[in-house]
């Protein structure tokens, strides 16, 4: 289990395994991890900020995370990820960042978008609501286009966003919301029910 751990999260921590509620909790798998890092097969360190200091990873993890500890470049990297997916820290090693309204969870079918490592857009399960973290435009931009993306590419089928953050985005002025501007800019087009977009 400890090893698989290694393998899903490359760096694995109390948050990791608490989300994957493995039998013995964090101080089961602890004693394992110890003593693989003993054998040479995980190393123990600080390697994520805030995450806490019991920090177990495996060396490709662990010189992998060493080459991103600069952001290099002027476009922020979105990436659009499974609320499920462990690559997502958020409400699992991290907590989710506060917002008015409904809490975004771990749930099966809703969907997360990160830019440059930073929780931007939450998708409920069917697409109809969404919140953001931000109203930056920089941001709000490789978000909605991300998520656009994966649209097109046929991993979520067609989605039709009606709500952000709690509000209709249609009807919203002439302007409309950031995140409605965001969302035409990346090829979503109004309908009566909201703003959609095909695979």
């Amino acid at each position: 289990m400890a090893e698989g751990l290694l393998e899903r999260h490359g760096v694995v921590t109390r948050g990791a395994v608490m989300s994957e509620r493995v039998a013995g909790g964090f101080a089961g798998v602890y004693r394992v991890l110890t003593a693989l890092e003993e054998t040479g097969r995980c190393r123990r360190g600080y390697f994520v900020e805030g995450l806490g200091a019991a920090q177990f990873g495996s060396a490709g993890a662990v010189d992998r995370l060493r080459t991103f500890t600069e952001v290099s470049g002027d476009k922020p990297a979105a990436t659009a990820l499974a609320a499920t997916d462990p690559a997502n820290p958020f409400g699992a090693a991290l907590p989710w960042p506060e917002t008015s309204g409904h809490r975004p969870g771990r749930k099966a079918g809703a969907i997360v978008v990160l830019v440059d490592g930073a929780l931007t857009l939450y998708v409920e399960r069917g697409g109809r609501t969404l919140l953001t973290f931000t109203e930056e435009p920089d941001l709000l931009g490789p978000a909605c286009a991300s998520l656009a993306d994966s649209v097109r590419r046929g991993a979520l089928g067609r989605l039709t966003v009606e709500k952000a953050d709690g509000l209709t985005l249609l009807g919203r002025g002439p302007g409309g919301s950031p995140v409605r501007q965001a969302l035409q800019n990346a090829g979503f087009v109004a309908t009566p029910k909201g703003l959609r977009i095909r695979a």
